[in-house]
């Protein structure tokens, strides 16, 4: 048995997913399927973007967060950085597997006021908030500081432009052999050149339709 298919957090992943298949957006419902692609692609108009999208969950799949907790399970990871927190449902994959590895920190960032308070209060629900820290605000200003010296696993789910500048924050801290996991990659071409160059220190590979495992080589 694992803390991700026993009580409490097994109900609460299940009733969370129920939640986000139902959620809407009704601000989106004027934007343009080119509007919106542009916006996906923008360093700077970002907060735009997600800010007409903060009613949706926009969660890993499934599949991806039962991927999660195996990734962090099978490298004994004790120190994790999530980019793009949302209402915590990769957050809650991940801190059960830093339970089940004896403990550690999962620090996110999140920038969205209302899916913060969610996300704690589904943290606290499922019994993990002594591993979690939460920072409110730019993912550029709260992971540019007070990371662990080593971190085992990095998470990229945030605003896809920003997944190469958010690597560099974090790059520093990354040991040989942790890895970095970005969903979503289909808008982010120029963090996929820069992971898959064999000159810049990661083996990475593609895994399901549009998510990249990679691994910090030193």
């Amino acid at each position: 048995m694992t803390t991700l298919t026993t009580e409490p957090l097994a109900t609460l992943i299940e009733r969370l997913y129920t939640q986000a298949s139902a959620a809407t957006s009704p601000a989106l419902n004027d934007v343009s399927n080119e509007e919106r692609e542009r916006l996906m692609h923008s360093k700077t108009e970002y907060r735009e973007l997600y800010g007409m999208l903060k009613d949706l969950w926009l969660p890993v799949s499934r599949d991806t967060g039962k991927l999660l907790y195996m990734l962090a399970r099978s490298t004994k990871a004790k120190a994790i950085v999530e980019y793009g927190t949302s209402f915590g449902l990769s957050t809650l994959h991940l801190a059960a597997a830093l339970r089940d590895n004896g403990g550690g920190v999962l620090i996110g960032s999140e920038f969205e006021p209302s899916k913060i308070e969610l996300a704690r209060r589904h943290v606290v629900e499922g019994g993990v908030s002594d591993l979690i820290e939460i920072r409110e605000g730019d993912a550029l200003v709260t992971l540019a500081r007070d990371l662990p010296s080593t971190v085992d696993l990095l998470l990229l789910d945030g605003a896809k432009a920003l997944y190469g500048d958010v690597l560099k924050l974090v790059e520093k801290h990354l040991r040989p052999g942790a890895l970095v996991v970005a969903d979503n990659t289909d808008y982010c071409p120029e963090y996929l050149a820069h992971v898959r160059s064999s000159g810049n220190g990661y083996v990475s590979v593609p895994f399901a339709d549009d998510i990249e495992v990679s691994m910090r080589l030193g």
